[in-house]
């Protein structure tokens, strides 16, 4: 029998992502994995229209730019072993050396040619003000510090052009804003940036520059993260209303500054534009907004699938690439080129030429050796009518008539979702013997804004739900063994498996992971709580502090019976170590059976990101919990 993939088939993945077209060309990153050097190494590849060649030979090279003319290639990378710095390469398309343009101290986080190629416009974070030189930190605003960047205070993304033939540096945009996405268009630079991360950390507006002045064209009260500038004079806005808070989807919108006019176009498909799918050996994504013909290109999360859509102006859509599977990134030249995985294959580079789709990559074929459990689907009809899209995996050796014990898993957000991607950790846990249950219940994503909405009511519907889901799980699988069900979950999955083991004692281990348990300390100490925490508990502690406690899993603590195994990073900031700390210290002198794994060096993306060899031990520490409590 084939073999079933265990913690350390993690370093065999490839992560296939980051396309640029131009033409036929296509260039795109892959990533491996390295757990015997405990490190992450990348470098780009050349799709000619015919074949695939390795492109670069760095070690750490990424997010490949083609310049207007297809000539070359901008890309960061880190190849000066002593330099802690960023750094901007060019590339001729059609052989040659690398060659460095210019360093910048805080990383990069966008890169765009100019229209006449001359120059690279790069994104790049700022301190704006001078700091001391010592290590005291003395801060003036929130946020102080943001989950995988560390401290942000005092710092800006501004935009610098680069040129391409001196790299020479001038700033292009002022201090005050902070920059994200950008383009050009006719001769004129056009960026979205926040202005206020403190009063308005969720407003991103769209602004062009006039000479050295930045001007403002949305109303200050949208987060617009994409655009695309039209001839007339219109955009195409990527950009979330927040009419109904966090919950509320993304859409393509046409706007026109001159009028104020925004016409919401995919107005008849209630679902965000982006990708919203859980996965942990993803690659890096690309997923900007493409106008080509008349039709505006994009993702979107439809359900457990995420694909790729197109709408046009008059608020027609169409699906482009379907399927049971996670559209990851894409980008059009001559033809369609995207990345895409599903429950089994990680990701691989295809191309669709006249509706026709090809494979042309096969970084992960490798994983035909192993033997994998297809996820099988099921419909859950909730008490209050809704329907919840669920799945069971059966264990590898699978053996009719046999019980087996099973493991929920909860996905974070709440307004992610699970589907069709891939999840090494559940075929980690099929191959030792556990059914995996998982379900996308009130709160996911996927579903329309009504079924996301679940502010001021963390632990009712939802929790109903996952409730419902196992129930069913166990009436339709006879092979569950129900005296021996788990549950794990990270972010909000971490605070619903406390608010589980603090409601219920018929699961029979817990691992919570990177959880909240205090909404008061979560506002209070994390990068995004003094926002997110009102927008979804509601109020703040003042106004409303007994509504924090009551939907504080740290309050239920004396009811925990459930043997529980806390997992945490120690520089996680999205949800920071006491909320590990205070709920461990309480069920310890409560005299409940739990015990404590933290992660030095490691944030809030562990399960995704983190060292290779720290997420090794992650994947241990949950199958061992469960081995020990279940079986």
């Amino acid at each position: 029998m084939a073999k079933g993939l265990t913690e350390k088939d993690l370093g065999k993945f490839k992560l296939v992502g980051n396309i640029d077209a131009f033409k036929r060309k296509l260039v795109f990153q892959v990533t491996e994995i390295s757990v015997e050097k405990d490190d992450y190494f990348s470098r780009l590849y050349l799709y000619d229209g015919r074949k695939v060649k390795p492109f670069t030979s760095g070690k750490k090279d990424g997010n490949p730019r083609f310049s207007p003319d297809g000539k070359l290639v901008a890309f960061t990378s880190k190849r000066d072993k002593e330099s802690k710095e960023a750094e901007l390469y060019v590339i001729p398309t059609d052989g040659g050396e690398a060659r460095l343009l210019a360093k910048f101290k805080y990383g990069i986080r966008n890169l765009r040619f100019t229209e006449d190629g001359k120059s690279i416009a790069v994104v790049t974070p700022i301190d704006v003000e001078k700091k001391p030189k010592d290590d005291v930190h003395v801060i003036k605003e929130i946020p102080f510090w943001f989950n995988g960047v560390g401290w942000v205070y005092g710092r800006r993304s501004v935009v610098y052009l680069v040129d391409v033939e001196t790299g020479r540096k001038k700033r292009l945009t002022p201090k005050n804003l902070d920059v994200s996405q950008i383009r050009f268009h006719n001769g004129r630079f056009y960026f979205t940036a926040q202005e206020d991360r403190e009063r308005k950390p969720m407003v991103s507006d769209l602004y062009v520059l006039e000479g050295r002045k930045a001007k403002r064209l949305t109303p200050g009260k949208w987060s617009v993260s994409d655009f695309i500038p039209l001839d007339d004079g219109t955009f195409i806005l990527k950009a979330n209303t927040r009419e109904r808070g966090i919950p509320t989807n993304t859409h393509i919108y046409h706007y026109d500054p001159q009028t104020g006019e925004m016409r919401k176009l995919t107005k008849n498909l209630d679902r965000s534009a982006y990708n919203s799918l859980n996965c942990d050996v993803r690659g890096s994504q690309r997923a900007e907004l493409v106008f080509k013909d008349g039709w505006v290109y994009y993702v979107a999360t439809d359900g457990p699938r995420a694909n790729l859509f197109r709408v046009n102006l008059d608020g027609k859509i169409e699906r482009v690439v379907g399927g049971d599977r996670s559209v990851e990134s894409f980008a059009i030249g001559d033809y369609i080129a995207f990345t895409a995985q599903d429950a089994v294959t990680p990701t691989e580079l295809y191309v669709m030429r006249d509706g026709k789709e090809k494979r042309v990559t096969d970084f992960n074929g490798w994983i035909k050796d192993y033997n994998l459990s297809q996820p099988e689907h099921f419909k859950v009809k909730a008490s209050d009518g809704a329907e919840i899209d669920a799945w069971v995996m059966r264990p590898l050796g699978f053996e009719p008539g046999k019980k087996y014990p099973a493991v929920l898993e909860i996905h974070g957000g709440p307004k992610t979702a699970y589907g069709y991607s891939f999840m090494h950790e559940f075929h980690v846990l099929t191959a030792k013997g556990f059914v995996v249950i998982f379900s996308n219940p009130r709160g996911s994503d996927g579903y329309g804004e009504e079924f996301a909405d679940i502010r001021g009511h963390y632990g009712e519907r939802d929790y109903q739900d996952l409730m419902e889901v196992v129930d069913e799980a166990l009436k339709r699988f006879d092979f569950i063994d129900p005296e021996r069900i788990g549950v794990t979950g990270g972010s909000y999955g971490g605070f619903m498996t406390n608010w589980i083991v603090g409601h219920t004692n018929r699961f029979k281990a817990a691992v919570t992971q990177r959880s909240i348990s205090n909404w008061t300390s979560f506002f209070g100490t994390t990068d995004i709580g003094y926002y997110f925490a009102p927008d979804q508990i509601g109020g703040d502690p003042w106004s409303n502090t007994e509504g924090y406690w009551e939907k504080s899993p740290l309050k239920y603590a004396p009811n925990v019976e459930t043997p529980l195994l806390i997992i945490h990073s120690m520089e996680d900031y999205r949800c920071w170590l006491p909320e590990a700390l205070q709920f461990f210290t309480a069920l310890k002198y409560l005299g409940k059976t739990v015990e404590l794994a933290l992660f030095p060096g490691e944030n809030h993306d562990l399960s995704r990101g983190g060292k290779p060899k720290h997420r090794v031990r992650r994947l241990e520490l949950i199958a061992g919990w469960m081995e020990r409590w279940l079986k």
